[in-house]
């Protein structure tokens, strides 16, 4: 009969170590618009959800009931994802480690939702050069926000590899 040590006999029960598994992001077939058709994150990776966040004042020395306090579409958006970034940053994450998106998005009285005006403040963020990674994003089109000057709500999901 052949004798292995308690320490062999322990080592066997460890789990093997595997080289750390990357985010798959898949793009749609034949198109550039910046997100990702679907994105795969590996069994391990921490999911991180991080609350909506909405936008802060452009012009703070504005009425607050006023849309001048709070900016378009574009302006609006840029100061969610400019939040977004700072949170992310918080927790050791970027812009880069999103892999989903939900936009809220909202129609400024008596016109239709500026998704263009929304798209212009996202590429800022997201298919650069400088930030590739696309995240997996949904837009929608809702009545209204917690404030009546409020145009832009996002929430993201992020992995922390």
């Amino acid at each position: 009969m052949k004798r292995i040590s308690l320490s062999a006999a322990l080592l066997c029960l460890l789990p093997l170590s595997a080289p750390a598994q990357e985010v798959i992001r898949h793009k749609t077939p034949g198109s550039d618009f910046p997100i990702a058709r679907a994105v795969e994150v590996p069994g391990g990776a921490t999911t991180v959800y991080v609350s909506g966040a909405v936008p802060q004042p452009a012009d703070p020395a504005a009425d607050a009931a006023t849309a001048e306090a709070w900016g378009d579409t574009k302006t609006q958006t840029i100061s969610v994802l400019k939040g977004i970034e700072a949170t992310l940053k918080d927790l050791n994450l970027t812009m880069g480690d999103v892999v989903k998106m939900q936009v809220f998005l909202v129609a400024p009285e008596g016109a239709a939702a500026d998704f263009s005006g929304f798209m212009e403040g996202y590429t800022q963020f997201f298919g650069t050069a400088d930030q590739p990674s696309l995240p997996a994003r949904s837009a929608m089109i809702v009545d209204a926000l917690v404030h009546p000057r409020w145009l832009v709500e996002i929430e993201v999901t992020a992995v922390r590899p």
